[in-house]
């Protein structure tokens, strides 16, 4: 096979790929094999190219028992680390005197890394969310039985401790439900014709109770005409409820959390006509540090507070996926000391 037909035939492999025959020198490698590991490869041996040792030696040991094999190779593109599997095949007859050779090619599998890494993690801080209270359970369960078994006003203090965390695993099992839920739901856009003026009305009623114990006013700036539009009337409510919720637990210093829709004709976030609603508080605002991560599962810009007030990590999460859905946008804006406003921007 001559030199020039071997290399039309590695350059229309659709992933980074090289051959190298018996002499061990690299005699044909495509382009995506040079951004990957170098430009000038052709004629030096694989070694010098290749160099970490699982990949050399996975080289080293289909060009000698003329079998397949297969092994990753670590990377960075600039941006973050990159995993590609390596995969090794020996084709006989080309390559110096028709010796054969070893067709490597490189599949890059960062994303399955990364899914992978994102379910350890996902379970490591399930496990850590639910170790804890029932670890306190399990400690006022076992002293109920012993020292505090004849204590009256010790058996009513720990009874409950152990009803709040008890709720407190019952939020979470429910936020990762509602989770599950509306991951699986998110490629399906709703189609359920609502008026948001109204839904959100009934969404400040049902919090009154919660702002009236924080002494916080809640208030709703809508136009005279209302605004109707595309989406899942349950789960919008669980977004405006999340997000008032927050904003009373965490920014009612201020005394008050204004709900503001102000629809538009044509906005540049979703590409055409849209209604915005902002949750406004005049807290203490958010360091700007943690503004990227906020919708990340479990993470918290205060952690402490945040399980003292019942906050299980998932709710901005959830209220993420649920815009995501409609088509959405979230926003957040935040300065220290001045308050926080979150921003749903939905398409109509």
């Amino acid at each position: 096979m001559s030199e020039d037909l071997l290399a039309e035939i590695v350059s229309a492999i659709p992933m980074p790929a090289l051959m190298v025959d018996q002499t061990e020198r690299i005699i044909a490698a495509n382009t995506d094999a040079r951004t990957l590991l170098g430009q000038n490869m052709l004629g030096r041996h694989f070694a010098t190219i290749l160099r970490q040792p699982q990949v050399i030696d996975a080289m080293e040991q289909s060009l000698r028992s003329k079998g397949p094999r297969k092994t990753r190779h670590l990377s960075n593109d600039g941006a973050q680390d990159t995993t590609f599997e390596m995969q090794c095949r020996y084709m006989n007859g080309i390559g110096a005197v028709s010796g054969g050779a070893v067709l490597a090619v490189f599949q890059d599998i960062t994303h399955l890394e990364q899914a992978s890494q994102m379910r350890r993690d996902f379970v490591a801080n399930v496990s850590h969310e639910l170790r804890t209270p029932l670890t306190a359970l399990m400690g006022f369960i076992e002293t109920l039985r012993g020292p505090a078994r004849e204590d009256a006003a010790a058996r009513d203090r720990f009874l409950q401790i152990m009803t709040d965390e008890a709720n407190r695993m019952n939020r979470l099992v429910g936020d990762l439900l509602s989770l599950n839920r509306v991951e699986s739901e998110e490629r399906v856009r709703p189609k359920e014709q609502l008026e948001l003026n109204g839904l959100l009305e009934s969404t400040l009623n049902s919090l009154k109770p919660l702002a009236e114990d924080a002494d916080v006013v809640l208030s709703l700036t809508a136009p005279d005409d209302p605004v109707s539009i595309t989406g899942d009337s349950d789960q919008l409510r669980q977004v405006f409820t999340n997000l008032v919720e927050n904003a009373i637990k965490y920014g009612g210093s201020g005394g008050s959390v204004e709900v503001r829709i102000a629809p538009s004709e044509r906005d540049t976030a979703v590409r055409g006509p849209a209604v915005r609603v902002q949750i406004v508080d005049k807290g203490p605002g958010i360091d700007s540090v943690h503004l990227p991560r906020l919708t990340e599962r479990f993470y918290r810009a205060d952690s402490h507070r945040s399980r003292q007030l019942g906050g299980t990590g998932l709710g901005l999460a959830i209220v993420k996926h649920i815009v995501n859905r409609h088509r959405g946008r979230l926003r957040v804006e935040s300065d220290l000391g001045k308050g926080s406003v979150f921003t749903v921007i939905l398409p109509r």
